[in-house]
């Protein structure tokens, strides 16, 4: 990105002074060729047969493809709360799903609602900035929210519907298996972490997330930066430890 491009990035966000650093690069897996077929076959015991057969007979492990299929279809399907007869489409979430960042935010709104995408009102805007401010491009990252559907007049969510939606966020995060979290907002932080400690409090630490215990950052959603612009400052505190803990994985 160019000087001045970025520039007018990282004004919109309010903050003059950034320095830019580059994220770390994606780790793409090679493809591994195996010349197995060219070699002659080795000989067998009769137990090694079986077993050969067996593990030959057995399912075969639904690859990352599927489990994003199967998911996706899943959360378009559901109908455990009253949330997804009263929304356009269910907001999946969008983009790398191998990212080492990924950012949850609260519920979709009106613009998330129709365009069936977190984060492309406003907020969505302020979001991107501030992903580029940090080297990021939206599609290098993932974007979720605890809920899948939108709450009517964009209310708060409900405790009893994030429990419904929360094992389908789980699953995602265990697909992408980010080495952050970026959780953006109240609702995001309370909901993730099991507390309701005010996000004020919640920011500037380190925190962990599930089994994996990993890594995770509190900062204001963008939609309260929008109001508050006075806090951009402090959000810009967070996105730096987020990006100082994604150089030490």
């Amino acid at each position: 990105m160019e000087e001045a491009r970025r520039k007018a990035y990282l004004t919109a966000m309010g903050i003059t002074a950034w320095q830019r650093r580059d994220p770390p690069a994606a780790v793409v897996p090679e493809m591994m060729v195996s010349e197995a077929e060219s070699l002659p076959a080795p000989e067998r015991t009769a137990g090694e047969s079986a077993a050969v057969e067996t593990a030959a007979t057995a399912p075969m492990v639904e690859s990352a493809v599927d489990q994003w299929r199967d998911l996706r279809a899943r959360v378009s399907a559901c109908s455990a709360c009253s949330l997804r007869a009263g929304c356009t489409q269910t907001v999946f979430g969008v983009g790398n799903t191998q990212a080492d960042l990924l950012i949850i935010g609260e519920a979709p709104g009106a613009d998330e609602d129709r365009q069936g995408e977190p984060f492309v009102g406003p907020a969505g805007q302020l979001l991107n900035a501030m992903l580029l401010a940090m080297g990021f491009r939206r599609e290098e990252v993932f974007i979720a929210n605890i809920l899948k559907c939108r709450p009517p007049n964009n209310r708060d969510p409900k405790q009893e519907e994030a429990l419904q939606c929360e094992p389908f966020l789980r699953q995602q995060i265990a697909l992408i298996q980010p080495k952050v979290i970026l959780s953006a907002g109240r609702i995001s932080a309370h909901n993730l972490l099991k507390t309701d400690i005010p996000v004020g409090r919640l920011r500037g630490r380190i925190h962990k997330f599930g089994e994996s215990a990993t890594p995770l950052v509190v900062t204001y959603h963008p939609a309260y930066l929008l109001r508050s612009p006075e806090q951009k400052a402090k959000s810009w505190q967070d996105l730096q430890l987020a990006l100082s803990l994604l150089r030490e994985q």
